[in-house]
């Protein structure tokens, strides 16, 4: 445990060194944040350099929608033994608009949470007779960015109480337990540093309102659960399976952090 809590302990000091000088770029390069900034939750946007935010703002030049692209394909495409398509029971996309923001949420006939995605595969497999998605392909990337695209600008609006409250706070204790070689937990950097320089990123406040993500990092679109995956193992710690519980519970405590701040997705970040 020592010698964990001294690599933190280093970990912190270099972050605490540039933390400053980071977050005072980017609180002076654009104070008003806009709906990116809700009392003190920031969107990942305002910590992205400039050209970041601008290849996201131009649907043209954000490399996300063409996952939208191949939502929009699939969402007009019958599969199964049912024959049906997502338009055979939803009519247009426009209907899908204000769904995303309340992902993940408790499903009673399933008496567990579910994400946007586990969504989406549970109407292949309940109303179209058709196989499951596997998570990270480009099929399940793909219409997630399309449905939770129809709800941008949104302000995400996840539910903790009542049935949700026991999943919400094994969220919260999973974001504030230290794990892994290095000691450390989700807060470590996305509490207590946001806005610092670790090597040549900024941490951001690890908000999850614009996943999927296209990550310049991934030449490519991932999902959040992915993200987590990632972070769990940079703290040399051992990572959670794709829609596991304990990646359930943490999203949602994540989405219920940034409560308030719109869906961006496809967002793009480093």
């Amino acid at each position: 445990m020592g010698i964990n809590l001294s690599r933190y302990a280093l970990f912190g000091l270099a972050l605490a060194l540039t933390a400053g000088v980071a977050a005072n770029a980017v609180a002076d390069e654009k104070k008003n944040w806009g709906a990116y900034q809700v009392e003190d939750r920031r969107s990942g946007y305002t910590y992205a350099a400039p050209e970041t935010r601008a290849m996201q703002d131009d649907n043209f030049q954000n490399p996300g929608m063409l996952w939208a692209e191949i939502g929009e394909e699939l969402w007009n495409k019958a599969d199964g033994e049912a024959g049906k398509s997502c338009a055979s029971c939803h009519k247009g996309p426009e209907s899908m608009k204000g769904v995303a923001v309340s992902y993940p949420k408790y499903v009673a006939e399933k008496k567990n949470l579910e994400n946007l995605e586990q969504r989406i595969n549970r109407c292949r497999t309940d109303n179209m007779k058709a196989k499951e998605w596997k998570y990270e392909s480009k099929e399940l990337l793909g219409m997630t960015v399309f449905v939770r695209h129809q709800s941008l600008g949104m302000p995400m609006n996840v539910k903790v109480d009542g049935e949700a409250a026991p999943f919400f706070k094994k969220g919260e204790e999973f974001y504030n337990q230290r794990r892994g070689q290095l000691d450390m937990a989700c807060k470590h950097c996305h509490e207590d540093f946001p806005g610092a320089q670790l090597r040549a990123n900024v941490l951001s406040e690890g908000q999850g309102n614009g996943f999927p993500v296209y990550r310049l990092k991934w030449n490519g679109v991932g999902s959040l659960h992915r993200r987590f995956r990632g972070c769990n193992k940079q703290v040399r710690s051992s990572a959670y399976g794709y829609g596991s519980d304990e990646y359930l519970a943490l999203e949602l405590y994540v989405m219920w952090r940034g409560r308030g701040l719109p869906v961006e997705t496809p967002a793009v970040r480093n």
